[in-house]
């Protein structure tokens, strides 16, 4: 599958397990290469599914003068918007439990920007997922953030551990878009290549 892509080397511009995980899911050849210190703000006038899509080009965009012509770049950023707030990464344990109540018992959307870039052109997307969380207890938040530390997660959680076997009621929309990459999306707009 995705023969149309042996023209290019494709790297994945990112160290999320969670996403080298789906990359290698697809079967396709690919390598990994991340730049320190990439801006990752963006304008207050955003909402929504533009921000990650705004930040993912600004993650590409500073690869620009590296890429050569065979390259392909595949960027992404995930948010979780909560009643028109981005939940980003926690700064510390405390401020991880406050955005955990903050989505419990809620629905909350995970809006997921890629952008595809080579030395000649520049096409990007955003997904989008519905969640729906039960209300969590203190001791159930507590659990989660002593246990698996998500520092790293937008919204302090991850879907695919524990806090998301016991506390994820529903989703509307793609599963591994809340994992950090939609592959089925990515898989059809690699096919158009």
């Amino acid at each position: 599958m995705l023969d149309n892509l042996s023209k290019y080397k494709i790297i994945l511009a990112s160290n999320s397990p969670r996403r080298k995980e789906l990359m290698t899911g697809l079967g396709i050849k690919y390598s990994v290469k991340t730049l320190p210190d990439i801006d990752e703000s963006y304008p207050e006038t955003l909402v929504g599914g533009e921000i990650p899509v705004y930040i993912a080009k600004g993650k590409a965009d500073a690869y620009m003068h590296l890429i050569k012509p065979d390259q392909l770049i595949i960027t992404a950023d995930t948010i979780v918007w909560l009643d028109g707030k981005v939940l980003g990464k926690p700064q510390d344990m405390d401020e991880a439990r406050e955005m955990l109540r903050s989505l419990s018992g809620k629905t909350h959307q995970v809006y997921t920007g890629v952008c595809l870039t080579t030395k000649t052109f520049q096409r990007s997307f955003s997904s989008v997922s519905d969640v729906t969380f039960a209300t969590l207890t203190d001791e159930e938040i507590d659990y989660y953030v002593d246990l698996y530390l998500p520092m790293d997660k937008a919204g302090a959680y991850g879907v695919q551990e524990w806090i998301g076997y016991i506390g994820v009621e529903n989703i509307t929309g793609s599963y591994f878009n809340v994992m950090g990459l939609p592959i089925q999306r990515l898989y059809r707009e690699l096919k158009t290549l």
